[in-house]
């Protein structure tokens, strides 16, 4: 596989973390991979073939050009050909000025360019997938998002909030979000959710769950009680039952399966 990160504009950069580009040969035997929810929601372009992904145990074709909305479970997919996919990754919060429907309406769903942008959807995959290089992608995908954008669509709580989980590195509870914001706590998941697609607590336990797997993706452990203390959780029950809803998988199951896509977006920074 090659995998490879570029950075956005500075403009871009509050709401855009990186673009990611990923090429792979056809498989004899295609391989299915586990994608762990991140946080951040994602506009992908198959310049290759299309992936399959599996809802509730059924096939479902990822459209050509699509943004994928946050991840409340493990996601599967599989190639069905050769690999080439150009992505955006936006930030935690960084989706909302472009949305054209609620965020949260958007979870666990592929929605394609055309049903969030009409026809200026339709031109934008065009164009993009015809570009050559990685360069020429990004500076068509940066033209179309600078027209779109509303700086103002950035909730100054929200950004704040998401903030204070970063530094926390997931470890707050919404009681003390809702103290240091100073904003009723349902209005506060209110306010979160219809900005990021997940609520703070949903975020948080994302957040920490990201730590975590970067330490057992890099083999930085010994044993899983080691891992779940150097993670903080209260105890190696909590932390497999957590482990298990984001992944699907126990953690001594996760690195026992196919993890090449995994150790490429979490494994390293």
């Amino acid at each position: 596989m090659d995998y490879q990160t570029f950075q956005p504009r500075p403009e871009l950069s509050p709401f855009i973390k990186c673009y990611w580009t990923l090429e792979s040969p056809e498989e004899e035997i295609p391989q299915q991979q586990t994608i762990v929810p991140d946080g951040c929601m994602e506009m992908i372009f198959h310049y290759g073939d299309l992936y399959r992904q599996y809802i509730d145990g059924k096939a479902v074709t990822q459209p050509r050009s699509c943004v994928f909305g946050q991840l409340t479970q493990p996601l599967v997919i599989e190639p069905t050909g050769t690999t080439g996919i150009f992505s955006v990754r936006f930030q935690y919060e960084g989706f909302i000025p472009f949305a054209t429907i609620p965020i949260k309406e958007m979870d666990d769903k592929a929605i394609s360019l055309e049903t969030l942008f009409g026809e200026d959807g339709t031109e934008l995959e065009k164009n993009v997938l015809e570009s050559k290089t990685a360069t020429e992608k990004i500076n068509t995908v940066e033209e179309f998002l600078l027209k779109k954008l509303d700086a103002a669509a950035i909730d100054r709580v929200v950004q704040s909030t998401i903030d204070t989980i970063l530094t926390a590195n997931g470890q707050i509870s919404i009681g003390e979000l809702s103290k240091q914001t100073n904003i009723n706590r349902r209005q506060l998941e209110r306010k979160f959710s219809s900005a990021v697609g997940l609520s703070p607590k949903q975020l948080s336990k994302t957040v920490r769950l990201q730590a975590t797997l970067k330490l057992l993706l890099n083999k930085e452990y010994t044993t899983l009680t080691e891992l779940a203390h150097e993670s903080e959780y209260y105890d190696q029950a909590h932390f497999i039952k957590d482990f298990k809803e984001f992944t699907g998988l126990t953690p001594k199951e996760f690195y026992g399966e196919n993890l090449k896509m995994s150790s490429l977006f979490y494994g390293t920074n």
